[in-house]
């Protein structure tokens, strides 16, 4: 990011970043201000490390012990399908509600609730004894999660203008950390407790109540939580945004669909791959193991990927690269889901890396800043409805079928529309020329 392109954030915040950042460019430093600005910054980039830290294992923890949640709420591979179904159903019903809260309360203030009720559903859901309950305390988790999900490039913006990039990068390894750490060592970790699911899933509680303490200072300090108003950023988005009719460009619609199927396939590897290799003979524990490889492919992928495509005026090569990975792991699964199953985890953890790849071209398809934001916002909660069907009906493809050909046939078919999607997300064009 350009320096002067951060300076009006800056003005609006009067944080230290900000002020460095004004000095540069020779632009008026803003006024100095007392109370948090000193010590704000650090606690808002530990805050965003323990966040993101928390934003998958609610996840990817149960992914590791499905069959034992299974078994001990007596639940049918369908009703499985529907609990891997829940994640991008909350992500599009209550992501969609993050901005209005943000505008309301703060961006800090809503992220600390999301952790709250991460908190919550994580120590609620092993607590009930019934299939219901368990959906509910999970639903309410990821509630936390959705929101945490779209403020945090906000939260960015606001307190990092001149190092969007570097902790965009930093929250995004915490990420992808948190996500294979819950998929590696929730098996273990159970196995030392004396094997109980129940406190397999709930010690993950406990990383979430610690994610809570940095923002509290910053709830407290009503000026640090506020979202900044909008006046100097919006001078020339304000004229263009009544123009924009986002739903009229085939790119919106394409990265939308993009977006939706690597969802999808996310979704269904975070929610059965464990499974589809205990069922082959893996043990609990290499399972669980070879999730956090896959996830933890993310970790390198997420810094390189969105250098690369950036550089591209065309991005349709990469995705056709990453389908192909996938394309050849799910053919892995298929002849020889043990044989292999290394190889396969590490080619579907490629493959997945077609998530910082949509937000890259998010970025890239619009020319304004209030375009980017009617792209992101569409684009991700049009993608995580698209993506919802995909988990339930795996499941019930399993349970009537008895074994893994048809689930896994089905991942391959949707990886043929993902790259076409992705090929024409991918083109050189913005949506202002389309709209």
């Amino acid at each position: 990011m350009r320096d002067d392109e951060s300076t009006p954030q800056t003005a609006t915040g009067t944080l230290s970043p900000g002020t460095t950042a004004a000095s540069r460019t020779g632009a008026p430093a803003p006024a100095p201000r007392t109370g948090p600005a000193s010590w704000a910054p650090r606690l808002v980039a530990i805050g965003l490390v323990l966040t993101a830290l928390n934003l998958r294992p609610a996840i990817t923890s149960l992914g590791a012990l499905l069959e034992e949640v299974r078994d001990g709420l007596h639940m049918s591979g369908s009703v499985a399908g529907v609990l891997t179904s829940v994640p991008p159903l909350c992500f599009a019903v209550f992501g969609v509600m993050a901005p209005r809260l943000a505008r309301r309360f703060g961006p800090g203030a809503v992220v600390c609730a999301g952790m709250v009720a991460i908190t919550a559903g994580l120590v609620i859901r092993p607590l009930v004894g019934g299939t219901a309950g368990f959906l509910a305390a999970s639903a309410l988790a990821l509630m936390g999660i959705a929101v945490s999900n779209v403020l945090m490039p906000v939260i960015v913006k606001r307190w990092f203008p001149d190092r969007v990039g570097s902790m965009t990068g930093l929250y995004s390894m915490a990420l992808a950390l948190g996500t294979s750490l819950a998929a590696a060592v929730t098996v273990p970790m159970t196995d030392a407790m004396g094997g109980s699911w129940k406190a397999g899933l709930g010690i993950w509680a406990v990383l979430a109540a610690a994610a809570i303490l940095p923002w509290i200072p910053l709830v407290r300090d009503r000026s640090a939580a506020r979202e900044p108003s909008s006046g100097p950023r919006t001078a020339t988005a304000r004229p263009q945004a009544p123009e924009l009719r986002i739903t009229r460009s085939r790119t919106a619609w394409a990265l939308a669909c993009f977006f939706g199927l690597q969802a999808t396939a996310a979704y269904i590897t975070m929610g059965w791959m464990p499974q589809i290799f205990r069922d082959a003979g893996v043990s609990a524990g290499t399972a669980g193991v070879l999730l956090a490889l896959t996830m933890a492919m993310g970790v390198p992928l997420a810094f390189v990927i969105p250098r690369v495509a950036a550089r591209m005026r065309t991005q349709g090569p990469i995705v056709v690269f990453l389908g192909a990975c996938g394309l050849t792991g799910y053919a892995g699964l298929y002849l020889a889901p043990s044989g292999g199953a290394w190889a396969w985890a590490l080619l579907l953890g490629i493959s997945n890396c077609a998530f910082p790849l949509a937000l890259t071209m998010i970025g890239m398809r619009a020319r304004s800043g209030a375009g980017v934001v009617r792209l992101s916002a569409f684009a991700q909660s049009t993608g995580y409805l698209i993506s919802i069907p995909g988990p339930l009906l795996v499941g019930v493809l399993y349970q009537h079928s008895g074994g893994w050909g048809l689930p896994i046939a089905l991942m391959a078919a949707l990886m043929v529309p993902q790259m076409v999607m992705g090929v024409l997300a991918g083109r050189d064009r913005t949506i202002e020329d389309e709209s």
